[in-house]
């Protein structure tokens, strides 16, 4: 039997693949529904971003590829850093520190069960 998936990708988002991975662990191989719910009372900057791509994984299934949403689950998803931006901080006796502002690539393949 064939398996039908489907997924949704953010890029470039400006919060790190560290703090991003904490949100996107409660979720993996959860039910569509259950996984927006955990998201919704989850209290971390980063949980209304997963929410987005995990709507856009939701709509891409049901609007592209025909899947009932109700048979939905979180078959993948993961982190990936993304390009870093290199800033640098004035210090003391003219010394700078640099800053690194990294960024993630955030992944969700969905399918039915």
């Amino acid at each position: 039997m064939e398996v039908r998936q489907t997924r949704a990708r953010a890029k470039y988002i400006r919060i790190a693949p560290r703090k991003v991975r904490l949100v996107v662990d409660l979720i993996r191989g959860k039910r569509v529904q259950e996984a927006l719910a955990i998201l919704k009372f989850t209290p971390r900057g980063a949980s209304p971003v997963v929410e987005k791509v995990l709507r856009s994984a939701i709509a891409n299934a049901q609007n592209n590829h025909n899947m009932d949403v109700d048979r939905l689950y979180i078959k993948e998803i993961y982190v990936d850093p993304g390009p870093t931006l290199k800033r640098f901080r004035p210090r003391a006796q003219g010394r700078a520190f640099s800053i690194l502002k990294r960024t993630s690539h955030i992944t969700v393949v969905v399918a039915e069960k």
